[in-house]
């Protein structure tokens, strides 16, 4: 008999990502929202931004996404060592997000653009400081997920415990899928 398919993770974690993509949902149809009624100076805003530092991003949180997904599947096979290799690369690439952002916002305000300089720097502060957050947030469990993972013993059939990373996954997918949007919202799309 083919076993009932299942959500991975904690169902809880479940509720939390809806609660955020709506929320998030919210936020970026407000952004268009001004957007179509601010053009102009939207399009011009948008020019400061460094499109390269964020496709940067983008290719780390997209890194840190897979090799989280690798540490499941590891930890799935009972490796346990793999898993918290693929971890802790997952953790650098999310770490190497923070300072990339943290650089970011620093050559923004250094010239300038800070936080009520116009719309779009508001709406741009808000919704990637609104994300950075969630990375933040997603590192720390991962470290936590990480540290169980150093701590948790074989179980007797050698068997490892996937279900707290799966549930922190869930959650770090959740940050990237985000910035996937986010990113050509923000940066990209004129």
């Amino acid at each position: 008999m083919l076993e009932a398919p299942r959500l991975p993770g904690d169902r809880f974690i479940w509720y939390v990502i809806a609660l955020e993509c709506a929320t998030f949902g919210v936020l970026f149809l407000s952004f268009a929202g001004a957007r179509a009624f601010h053009v102009e100076m939207f399009n011009t805003s948008q020019r400061e931004l460094d499109v390269n530092m964020g496709a940067f991003n983008t290719a780390l949180l997209l890194t840190a996404s897979w090799c989280v997904a690798r540490a499941v599947a590891a930890v799935r096979a009972a490796a346990q060592k793999a898993g918290l290799l693929w971890l802790g690369t997952a953790i650098a690439g999310g770490l190497g997000f923070v300072i990339i952002k943290a650089l970011e916002y620093a050559d923004k305000a250094e010239r300038g653009f800070g936080l009520s300089y116009n719309l779009f720097f508001d709406f741009y502060y808000v919704l990637t400081g609104f994300h950075l957050l969630h990375v933040v947030a997603g590192l720390f469990a991962l470290a936590v997920a990480g540290v169980s993972l150093m701590q948790q013993p074989l179980q007797e059939d050698g068997a490892l415990s996937a279900y707290a990373l799966e549930t922190v996954g869930a959650f770090w997918h959740l940050v990237d899928m985000l910035w996937l949007v986010l990113f050509p919202l923000v940066y990209v799309v004129h």
